[in-house]
């Protein structure tokens, strides 16, 4: 199942400090879940000023423990980077 996940950074004083010390944990994540063939697509969301305020990701993944699992250990989650999550299943228009 596929899951696009949009999530919002808490928006306190040390809320970029804190993007920017997780932010290596968290791409080196990203990487590993790029190697198994579950990551698809993702990117910083950035506001009008071009500053980061979230995250978008596309994950592929098998089952809804695995995305429980990956909700429970991305670096972003675990060390408070994320405030606001909101995820939902994807089916990719076949155009």
């Amino acid at each position: 199942m596929q899951y696009v996940i949009h999530a919002y950074d808490h928006a306190d004083a040390d809320a970029f400090d804190r993007r920017m010390a997780v932010r290596p944990a968290h791409l080196d994540y990203v990487r590993q879940l790029k190697a198994e063939g579950k990551f698809l697509l993702g990117g910083a969301l950035l506001d009008a000023d071009g500053r980061m305020i979230g995250s978008m990701l596309m994950l592929d993944l098998v089952s809804d423990e695995e995305l429980t699992t990956y909700l429970a250990t991305d670096p972003y989650i675990v060390q408070e980077v994320w405030d606001k999550i909101d995820v939902k299943p994807f089916r990719r228009a076949d155009v």
